[in-house]
């Protein structure tokens, strides 16, 4: 009898404990998470089966990679679901360098592999590292740590905030020497973003907004480049067949799709019409073969993303745990602006940026990356769970007693 209860206390202990790390993951964000990427997987096999049969032989196979990117992300997320915050946060600045060596490796000739006339990947084999990605998830975990460290400082001292300023204008120039315009954009909105959110005064965030945005202008309309895409897409109709070919057939796709589509598999324009059609332009496939309603759709779970990270980020600034509180909003806000200009150029609101759908594109940094911050999101929420269950630990004694 004795050995029988004893095993029952055991059980229910076994039961706690697995309630109690069932409790600590937030399934809101994971179920959206989970939606887009499967959204991701049928759609990047829609825009794409006929593009790869004929380049590789394979209708699948770019789906075929993208899962690998998928499950390979999974585990990523899980991983850092597992390491303490307080290891992320001594890891900073060894992190940040090592960005810095990424780019500057990548800009030896003969290193990095250039495409379309931008050297941004490095070859490792089986897939090509795309160093921009990693970068940012570098200058995230830096910036977080920073704020945590100087953020006082940072709020009164003009010297600390240029000294923070110069790190994201390093890291920018070299995503400009690339180039990869997109990279630079993102980066500086989520590092200048979360100086906001630390407190920098609004005059001094004033006065950098409007330097970013005259520096931005300046190297628009000083690269023959940067200046022939702003034009193509401010008139993509003018030269449809040659600088405004990517963008009016995006148009166009986005056009016969109406308000309910043209449903799964028949889109035309992915039919060789549409370049990038499973990477950049995917969105554009999408609203051609789902509507305005599967346009819809992908915009409110985007928007439950954003909801729930920024959330996170709340509920752990409340505890005091600030690392966290910043890792998630710079996720946020990284994530929130990268989807925002991906379905912009899309729609021909933005330039091409060459910028994919967070969770949805085919891209295999682009992928692995995001998964991470997703990790990182997780963690936070993690730990703000278990602080408040340490918490309310003694309440429940007293209560009880």
């Amino acid at each position: 009898m004795a050995e029988l209860l004893m095993r029952n206390r055991v059980t229910g202990q076994r039961r706690r404990s697995a309630g109690r790390s069932t409790a600590r993951i937030d399934w809101a964000l994971v179920s959206v998470v989970a939606i887009l990427l499967v959204l991701g997987l049928v759609m990047v096999t829609s825009a794409s089966v006929t593009v790869a049969d004929r380049n590789y032989g394979d209708p699948l196979y770019f789906f075929k990679r993208q899962v690998v990117f998928v499950l390979a992300g999974i585990a990523l997320m899980a991983a850092m679901v597992r390491i303490p915050l307080q290891q992320w946060e001594r890891s900073g600045r060894g992190l940040l360098l090592f960005g810095l060596f990424l780019l500057v490796l990548v800009l030896i000739p003969g290193i990095g592999r250039t495409v379309n006339g931008s050297t941004r990947w490095l070859p490792l084999g089986f897939f090509s590292l795309q160093v921009s990605e990693f970068a940012k998830l570098f200058v995230l975990i830096y910036l977080s740590g920073f704020l945590v460290r100087r953020g006082e400082r940072l709020r009164q001292d003009l010297a600390t905030f240029l000294r923070i300023m110069g790190v994201l204008g390093i890291f920018a120039i070299l995503l400009l020497m690339e180039p990869d315009f997109g990279a630079t954009v993102v980066l500086m909105g989520m590092g200048t973003g979360m100086l906001f959110l630390a407190g920098v005064r609004l005059g001094r965030f004033a006065g950098l907004m409007g330097l970013l945005v005259l520096a931005m202008g300046v190297l628009a309309v000083s690269s023959p480049y940067r200046m022939k895409r702003l034009t193509a897409f401010l008139d993509p109709w003018q030269d449809p067949f040659n600088s405004g070919f990517q963008l009016t057939q995006a148009l166009i796709a986005i056009g016969r799709g109406g308000w309910t589509g043209t449903g799964l598999g028949n889109s035309i324009q992915k039919l060789f019409y549409l370049p990038e059609a499973h990477n950049d332009f995917l969105f554009a496939v999408f609203a051609e073969e789902f509507g305005l309603l599967g346009v819809l759709l992908v915009i409110g779970l985007y928007g439950w993303l954003l909801w729930r990270i920024f959330a996170i980020g709340a509920a752990a600034e409340r505890l005091g745990q600030c690392f966290g509180a910043f890792l998630a909003w710079g996720a946020g806000i990284w994530l929130g602006l990268q989807a925002f200009i991906n379905m912009g150029v899309n729609m021909g609101m933005l330039p091409t940026k060459g910028l994919t759908l967070p969770l949805m594109s085919a891209g295999g940094s682009s992928m692995l990356v995001t998964c991470c911050l997703i990790g990182l999101v997780l963690r936070v929420d993690r730990e703000r769970r278990e602080a408040e269950a340490s918490a309310m630990a003694p309440r429940r004694r007293r209560v009880r007693t």
